[in-house]
């Protein structure tokens, strides 16, 4: 089975190579963030309690977060494997998971703090279609316009210089605790999370093999 769960600080790239892997292998990238962001699009009541949260960088309330989770995880494209991006954040969330379902893999990607702030304060987002740029690495053929439709494209609450040093902070104090957990369960691998895509990639194969 592959059941795996990335972990990293936001901005490491974990969503991208998630998207990648689960086309490699055939299985769904379950992103709950992608699913909180969902729930606040869509006006639920979950979805406005968490953009509460969401908007001053701080982590969503595990709560918030376990139902979808559960049930996300129980449909049948699962059943084969996962790959879990933005969850387990902390060590009592990682208990839970573990009561849930068991996991094959963990993947910790590994990248400076200063290569973060600068990756994630210029992410900007088409609020139509979802697609992410960056305005260094990946910019919009026209700029502020979606390469797709031609939205004018927005910067995330959450991805401001400010949130983006608060959620790092949080990150430092509530995940990385998970480290110390999963490498005592022999789970635990380090992924160099800096470079290109492809050079990432070939690494995140590597640590599954």
């Amino acid at each position: 089975m592959n059941r795996i769960v990335l972990l990293g600080p936001p901005g490491a790239g974990k969503g991208t190579q998630a998207k990648r892997l689960a086309t490699e292998l055939g299985i769904p990238h379950v992103s709950t963030g992608d699913m909180l962001r969902a729930a606040v699009a869509q006006g639920k009541s979950l979805g406005k309690e968490a953009d509460e949260y969401m908007r001053k960088g701080l982590l969503v309330p595990d709560a918030l977060v376990l139902g979808i989770l559960r049930e996300r995880l129980a449909s049948p494209d699962a059943r084969r494997g996962f790959i879990l991006d933005g969850y387990p954040r902390n060590v009592a969330q990682a208990r839970t998971l573990a009561e849930i379902t068991p996991v094959d893999h963990v993947l910790y990607f590994e990248i400076p703090e200063s290569v973060l702030v600068e990756r994630m304060s210029q992410r900007r987002s088409c609020p139509t279609c979802g697609t992410v740029y960056n305005l260094l690495t990946n910019p919009p053929r026209t700029p502020d316009r979606c390469d797709r439709d031609g939205t004018p494209l927005i910067q995330r609450p959450d991805d401001t210089e400010e949130a983006v040093r608060t959620r790092l902070a949080v990150y430092r104090e509530q995940t990385l605790p998970l480290l110390d957990l999963y490498r005592n369960q022999g789970l635990l691998r380090t992924v160099a999370a800096a470079g290109s895509v492809e050079e990432v990639n070939a690494r995140v194969r590597a640590a599954l093999r």
